[in-house]
């Protein structure tokens, strides 16, 4: 297995969802990150040639075994080499799949930045969106687990909403998180975007895997507990890590925003 440079940031792309608000379009056997619904490529792999560059790892891709061979074909045709695609046997949410990233990276090197993201995430401005990534990888670096909000362009009621607190000193673009708002009603959303302070919570994370691995004991340790039992019991099958099944399905169902 290759390493991971602790000066490159880790690309963790999160492709378990099935997408069924898109129904038919996306669908639980080919959901929406496999479709090319915002250009003529897949929104995998849109999402992961955001992360190509001199900055950046190899992609860790964690999806479902169901969806194995479509996600390495597409990273392959488009031209993305050495990711290391984890299966899950079953579906546990966001935490245990990025807890069971994060052991994989942090075997090599946990002090690596790991970058979260959705397969099926749409962002129109790169050039934001690098700007972004840059300054979230010199909070992590410097200790903080950092999320990305977005600038409301809508009264969105399916997203949730973060409040923006004060600018974080000596780091550029950092802002404290004042608090989390759960996806809003529409005279509720309405409200919100009247004020620059209330930003789409984008659903992106950075941390280190040593200050994520931490978190998770300190607040779910039967999770990783659980997550850590099914790395051990993982094995190779061609280009896939497959966890272990039974020690994975014990792991609790919850999502990185709950769990810590």
């Amino acid at each position: 297995m290759p390493g991971f440079h602790a000066r490159k940031i880790v690309p963790v792309i999160l492709s378990g969802g099935s997408g069924t608000r898109l129904w038919p379009v996306s669908r639980k056997s080919f959901p929406k990150q496999f479709w090319p619904l915002i250009s003529e490529r897949t929104m995998l792999v849109e999402t992961a040639l955001r992360a190509v560059g001199p900055t950046f790892n190899a992609p860790v891709v964690v999806t479902n075994q169901e969806h194995r061979f479509v996600v390495a074909e597409q990273l392959r045709d488009a031209g993305l080499k050495n990711p290391q695609i984890l299966l899950e046997p079953v579906g546990r949410n966001s935490a245990p799949a990025i807890a069971a990233a994060a052991l994989l990276v942090a075997e090599t090197n946990p002090q690596a930045v790991l970058w979260i993201m959705a397969a099926d995430a749409a962002i129109a401005d790169q050039a934001a969106l690098g700007k972004a990534i840059e300054h979230g990888a010199a909070a992590a670096a410097a200790g903080y687990f950092v999320t990305f909000g977005m600038q409301p362009t809508a009264p969105e009621t399916g997203y949730g909403y973060i409040v923006k607190g004060e600018a974080v000193a000596g780091l550029e673009g950092v802002f404290k998180l004042d608090r989390f708002i759960e996806k809003p009603d529409a005279v509720r959303a309405a409200a919100l975007i009247k004020s620059d302070e209330n930003l789409w919570n984008s659903g992106m994370f950075m941390f280190t895997a040593g200050m994520i691995l931490d978190e998770l004991e300190l607040y779910v340790p039967e999770l990783l507990a659980a997550v850590h039992e099914a790395m051990n019991h993982r094995t190779g099958d061609l280009d896939f890590i497959r966890l272990g099944s039974e020690a994975f399905a014990s792991s609790p169902d919850t999502s990185i925003d709950y769990a810590i």
